[in-house]
Order: C-alpha cells, then structure tokens, then sequence
C-alpha cells in the first residue's frame, strides 16, 4: 500500500499531513507533479507539462489498495476503477456510489461555463478542512488495517 498525491494542485497543508500520517501507519508517500511545480517530497515524480501528464502517471502507479489524494473527479473516477480508496484534499471520500454524481456535475458546469457562465472556485482553505483531511485519511487506514 502506498498513498499517492496528485500534488499539482495540492495544498501544502495536505502534503504535510500525508507524510505526518504516512510516517505514523508506516506507509510511502509519493507525489506526482509537473516540472512546473517544486515539491519536496522524499518519493517524488516530476513528469512534463502537457495536460494530464500527472494524472496518466497516478492511474499507470496506482494498484489495488492504493489510496489516492486528489480533487480531479475524472482521476478519481479512473483510480476507484482499479479497487483504489480517493480522497480529496478537503477530506471527502469519493465512492463508486457517488462518483457518477459528480462527474455529470462537473459536465454540467463545464457546459455552463462553454456557453460564458461563471462558476464559484474553491473556499479559502481553513484549519477546519484539516481536521476533516486527516479524519478522513485515518479512517480510509483504519478501515483497511482492520480488513
């Protein structure tokens, strides 16, 4: 088992978290990020800067059990398909039971947004999403620790 980060749009904050918990359930952490971006990780993959470079090398690493921090719902959708566990960086799981539901949003918005509407981006980060990251990674660990 290893946990996998998309770490192109990764919060620092969630970076951290990951190496803290990987080092406290003895698992490697990776991180998967574009030249673009400076990443000090002790298992780090620079790929190059086309459009889904990173996103190709997470689904090409990922293996049953896996568990896989990222807020790209398509990734997510492709990771769950090899029996992965996905989180995003806000502590959200993302299920089979609920992945079908967010990829026909992420349709819809795109949708809205190629006939000129605009959309809300993400909410300032706070301690509290944190707290619900590092909730939600544990019990992803825990539940496969008991398994």
């Amino acid at each position: 088992m290893k946990i996998l980060i998309d770490a192109d749009a990764c919060p620092k904050a969630v970076l951290q978290l990951c190496v803290k918990i990987g080092q406290k359930y003895d698992i490697p952490v990776w991180t998967v990020a574009s030249f673009n971006h400076n990443i000090v990780s002790d298992h780090h993959i620079t790929v190059g800067g086309e459009s889904q470079e990173a996103d190709i090398k997470i689904i090409n690493l990922t293996a049953a059990g896996d568990v896989i921090v990222t807020q790209d719902w398509g990734l997510a959708s492709m990771v769950l398909g090899k029996a992965a566990f996905c989180l995003s960086p806000a502590g959200r799981e993302y299920t089979p039971d609920t992945i079908g539901f967010l990829l026909e949003e992420r349709e819809a918005k795109a949708k809205f947004r190629r006939g000129g509407g605009r959309t809300k981006g993400p909410a300032k980060r706070t301690p509290d999403d944190d707290k619900r990251f590092t909730a939600g990674l544990e019990r992803i660990l825990t539940r496969v620790d008991n398994n």
